[in-house]
């Protein structure tokens, strides 16, 4: 492993950031819309340089061009000032370079600024069976100075034994502290808020247990399909490409203790005790516990849309999911007996993330008891499509022959109304921001990711041995029914069936 120490940027410190894939989809989608923000606000260094790295032959002049594009797709006209935009590509350059060839590494470094005290950050928007040889590669091209770091895009390996395998192969080039393992929902303002929500208002902090809440929702819902990615999802399924990251990340957030700072081991160490509390799955839990499902062609927004096995490119024989409901259980004091009910799936009937808090009613209900029903408050904590709060409370309703008839009413906290700022920052530009300042709190350390997949791996190996297709569910609705019946039995419902 190299000796090299952590990059210590500071806000407006001058980098050069590296990306390999730089013509993708995530670079030109995501990363360039992101950077330019940034600048725009002020928040790149001053002589700071973006390098796009890919095996396409062209210059400087025309990765420019296919920059501009995407941010004019991508950018509101308003927010696309001239005078910015052309500050912005002043500081893009392209490199020509077949990732696995060593040799043409060396042209990169004669790019790169050789003073010492800059920063380097080599954003790695690749396939993650590309981050060993890009590392080493790297190495051997003297590219990695005093003060790089590397960024590493999710899904890292498809089980713990493959992901221990790119890890490993970063590890001997790269130190823990100069790794930067992202989940782009751990950038998001309304997930970052759940910190201050939690731990900076007494009135949710003391509630926070067993005590006082039955159970807890976790919904990442998409109206999409595969979107032509028939290949490559067949491999991966809904529990690699969404539980393994997203969703255990927001578990670990809802659920962790206070940690004792707001430092970036702290929080993550706080993390991985979620994970480890974490009940594992039984084969004989399966049943009960865990429903899996595949969509079939179905009606989204009004339109016909065709079922997974029906997409180009299906392979009849696939038992891949495309929808997964999971009754997890979490070892420890503070939620003994609390549920996590987690639901994701493709074609659903909406793009929705969200986090549902059910606080148990008042142990003695004095009004009317056919409105008991409605005793529970709720908190739900938005993550798309508009990131808020909404605290679901009783009132008496309204009128002077109402009596004390009871209504639910929310407080909202929506953020894009809520705050001076036109709009609200997309998550990698957070993620960038903090990947500059040398700040990894936001960032998946190494243990967070395998006891992820360990709890993830044994529940797929259970459906392995089973050998059976998922449940059928039809375009358009909110999965199989079974994953209904799963709460239904213990008393619950999703929030959306309310």
């Amino acid at each position: 492993m190299t000796t090299t120490g952590a990059i210590m940027a500071s806000v407006n410190r001058s980098s050069d950031i590296v990306i390999f894939g730089a013509l993708g989809d995530l670079a030109q989608r995501k990363l360039i819309p992101a950077l330019f923000q940034l600048d725009s606000a002020a928040l790149l260094g001053q002589d700071t340089r973006i390098i796009g790295v890919a095996r396409a032959t062209q210059n400087s002049d025309a990765f420019r061009r296919r920059c501009q594009e995407s941010l004019t797709q991508r950018i509101k006209p308003d927010e696309l000032d001239a005078a910015a935009l052309q500050r912005f590509l002043a500081r893009i350059e392209y490199c020509i370079i077949n990732f696995t060839d060593a040799e043409g590494y060396h042209s990169l470094k004669t790019i790169l600024d050789i003073s010492a005290e800059r920063a380097r950050i080599f954003y790695y928007a690749t396939p993650a069976s590309l981050y060993g040889a890009i590392s080493r590669n790297l190495t051997k091209g003297d590219c990695i100075n005093t003060n790089s770091c590397v960024v590493l895009e999710k899904p890292i390996g498809h089980n713990l034994r493959s992901s221990n395998e790119v890890n490993d192969q970063v590890a001997e080039y790269f130190d823990e502290a100069q790794i930067y393992r992202i989940d782009h929902y751990l950038g998001k303002e309304t997930v970052q808020n759940l910190i201050a929500l939690r731990f900076a208002n007494p009135l949710f902090g003391s509630q926070w247990n067993q005590s006082h809440i039955s159970h807890v929702e976790i919904t990442v819902a998409e109206k999409v399909g595969i979107e032509g990615r028939w290949g490559y999802f067949d491999q991966a399924g809904q529990m690699r490409d969404m539980v393994q990251n997203h969703l255990l990340q927001l578990l670990c957030l809802t659920a962790m203790d206070p940690p004792d700072d707001l430092s970036a081991d702290m929080i993550r160490n706080e993390k991985v005790k979620v994970l480890k509390a974490l009940r594992p799955i039984s084969a004989a839990m399966c049943n009960t516990h865990v429903v899996r499902g595949r969509y079939t062609k179905g009606l989204v927004e009004g339109n016909p849309v065709p079922g997974y096995m029906e997409e180009e490119g299906a392979n009849p024989n696939s038992h891949t999911e495309t929808f997964v409901a999971i009754k997890a259980e979490i070892n420890n004091w503070r939620w003994a007996g609390v549920p996590f009910y987690l639901r994701t799936g493709k074609r659903l009937p909406e793009k929705l993330s969200q986090i549902t808090i059910h606080f148990k009613p008042q142990p003695h209900f004095i009004f009317d008891e056919s409105q008991r029903h409605l005793a529970q408050n709720k908190l739900i904590i938005r993550l798309q499509p508009e990131e808020g709060i909404s605290l679901q409370i009783l009132n008496k309703d309204h009128g002077l022959n109402k009596g004390m008839h009871l209504r639910s009413e929310a407080l909202n906290l929506n953020f894009s109304q809520s705050f001076e700022q036109n709009r609200v920052p997309d998550a990698y530009e957070r993620l960038l921001l903090k990947v500059m300042q040398g700040n990894q709190y936001l960032f998946v350390r190494r243990d967070e990711v395998e006891h992820a997949w360990t709890w993830c791996d044994q529940l797929m190996q259970h459906w392995h041995n089973e050998n059976k297709p998922p449940l059928a569910y039809a375009a358009g609705s909110w999965g199989p029914k079974a994953a209904d019946l799963m709460l239904i039995k213990d008393g619950n419902c999703w929030y959306e069936d309310q």
